[in-house]
Formats: structure tokens, C-alpha cells, sequence
């Protein structure tokens, strides 16, 4: 492990990572050239490896505490560490996302650089949160069109339902003037979504609360918090700020994360809280199921295309570059 440079653990592209880790109850440290997590037991202490070189983000939970010499690793190999409070909800510092990013001046200029033509014109930003709302539906069609078993508790993109639902988007999306606007059918479309999940599931008295106990509402949270995660990730490797919002508002703190987060909350988070929810399902098997989604969907990689597609002003589809 002496043999290995900062740069050594980066050679896996973010948007090409597998894994995302919640951690509560345990002390996580550098030991023998690798990061681990330890766990108390009455007979022996427990250590478990973390593939720092794979990893994105990482959530310090309850009852955990981290060495100096594991968040020098964790830099190094460009992972981001959230403290959060129990389940990953909420991320602590603030009521809005703060994270300890990995710190390096020399981050790449062409995606900020290309944000930052359009972001002062406001016309262009209006037609960039377009594009957000397109590309999320784009997505929708994507992950609910490919993935067999949410087909088979009932969410279908073709649905009359979700149709005349995205029509309505659609129309109000390409007639929209100015942000607010844009803001309002969202809210209108997820609703429709949330009844639609409601229904699928038999939740039929759901009513989308974020302070709420209910099991649907408590799944929604941690799954929007999982999909934070990996917008700041993607953010940070881009090296776009996250005031640059385009949806969210000027001055709204962190807002361009909710941005990029919304891109991938519909498809994967939405149907999965409502299905687990049913399933009353753990707090633990909620999260594998989505984290397991987000790779499956190559939410992250999603999320990568778009961003440089639009900071570049070039087709969605565009190859990763070494970052």
C-alpha cells in the first residue's frame, strides 16, 4: 500500500462507482494503509474494509467518529463524508446539505465555465431548468420502462395516468416564463405521482409530510438524502458550486444539489419508498433496495452526462472524461 499516490485512488471515475455507505455505532480509522469501520462487541472488536478507490459518499451516522488519518484517505481518494443524524436523515450543520468535501484547488474550469455562460442571462438559465425537467422524464421513461419489478407493482410509464399527467408537464414546462412557474407544474406532476404510488401500493391515505412518522414519508426523506449524496458527489468532481442553481432559487443555499438530486428522485426514490413502505420493510433493506437501484439505473452516470452535456452545450450522451 506504500506504492500508492493520491492519484492511484481516483482511477475509477465517479460516475462509474458502486458504492455509497451509511455508518452509525462504530469509529471509522486508517489502519495498514486501508480505511476501516470498527464495531464494538462483548468479545472482540470488528473491523470491516471500506473500498475507498469505489466509494462516493460516505454517511457518519449515530454513535460514530472518524480519525484524521481516515478523512486524509478519504480526500485523497475523492470521497465525500456527510454526518447525518439516525437512518441518514438529516445531514447535520445546517438544515440544508453541508458536506466535507475533499479538498483540492485543482478542480476542472470548463464545467464551471460553461455554467457560468449561461447562468447570469436569464433566458438561458429559464431553458437550462427546462432541459433539468425534460432530462427527469427522459429518466422516468428509462428506469420505469426497464425495471421488471417495479412493472409489476404496478408502475408503468404507459399508464393513461402518467401520460395525460406528463402531457399537462409538458405543455405548462414549454409555456413557462419565468422559474416559478416551472416550480409549480413540478409540484403539480409529483403529486400526481405520489397519488399514483399511493394507489399502486394501497396507501391510499398518504399525504406527502417531511416532518411526518409514517413509513412512506420516512423512506421518501432518506432516499431524497441518499440521492443529495450523489449530486454534491457529481457536483464536486465537475467543480460547479452548488449556489449556481437553476430551479431552486438564487440564493437558496446548496440548491444547485436539489437541482441535479430531482433528476433521479422520481424514477428510483418516489416508487421504491411507496413499495417498501407496503412491504413495511426496514429502514436497511429500504436503503439497499435503492442504493442497489442507483446502480442498476446508473443514476450517477446519469447525472454526469447531463450536467457536462448542458455546461458544454453538447449531447447528453457525451463520454466521461478522466476528472
Amino acid at each position: 500500500m506504500d506504492d500508492f499516490s493520491p492519484s492511484d485512488l481516483k482511477t475509477i471515475l465517479h460516475s462509474k462507482r458502486a458504492n455509497m455507505y451509511y455508518l452509525e455505532y462504530c469509529r471509522v480509522m486508517q489502519k495498514e494503509g486501508r480505511v476501516l469501520y470498527l464495531t464494538e462487541s462483548k468479545k472482540e472488536n470488528l473491523y470491516y474494509n471500506i473500498p475507498i478507490a469505489n466509494t462516493t459518499v460516505l454517511l457518519l451516522g449515530n454513535g460514530t467518529s472518524i480519525t484524521q488519518a481516515a478523512m486524509r484517505m478519504l480526500s485523497q481518494a475523492g470521497v465525500l463524508v456527510g454526518f447525518c443524524g439516525g437512518g441518514g436523515t438529516p445531514l447535520h450543520m445546517a438544515t440544508e446539505v453541508e458536506w466535507f468535501t475533499p479538498q483540492s484547488e485543482y478542480r476542472p474550469t470548463e464545467y464551471l465555465q460553461g455554467w457560468l455562460s449561461f447562468w447570469f442571462d436569464d433566458s438561458k438559465r429559464l431553458d437550462v431548468a427546462k432541459q433539468f425537467q425534460n432530462a427527469r422524464i427522459d429518466y422516468l421513461q428509462t428506469v420505469w420502462g426497464k425495471d421488471r419489478e417495479l412493472e409489476t407493482q404496478g408502475f408503468i410509464f404507459k399508464d393513461d395516468v402518467i401520460q395525460q399527467a406528463l402531457e399537462t408537464f409538458h405543455s405548462r414546462t414549454d409555456a413557462a416564463t419565468k422559474t416559478s412557474e416551472l416550480l409549480l407544474t413540478e409540484a403539480q406532476l409529483t403529486k400526481v405521482l405520489y397519488k399514483y404510488a399511493a394507489n399502486n401500493t394501497g396507501l391510499d391515505n398518504f399525504t406527502r409530510q417531511h416532518d411526518s412518522t409514517t413509513l412512506a414519508n420516512d423512506f421518501l426523506n432518506h432516499g431524497n438524502y441518499l440521492a443529495y449524496g450523489l449530486a454534491a458527489s457529481c457536483l464536486w468532481v465537475l467543480g460547479i458550486p452548488h449556489g449556481f442553481a437553476v430551479m431552486h432559487g438564487k440564493t437558496r443555499r446548496g440548491a444547485l444539489v436539489f437541482d441535479v438530486a430531482d433528476l433521479i428522485k422520481d424514477a428510483v426514490v418516489l416508487p421504491w419508498a411507496f413499495v417498501c413502505a407496503k412491504e413495511s420493510a426496514s429502514e436497511q433493506e429500504f436503503r439497499q433496495q435503492v442504493l442497489q437501484a442507483f446502480i442498476e439505473h446508473h443514476s450517477m452516470e446519469f447525472m454526469f452526462n447531463t450536467i457536462k452535456a448542458i455546461a458544454l452545450n453538447e449531447p447528453k450522451d457525451t463520454e466521461d472524461r478522466a476528472q
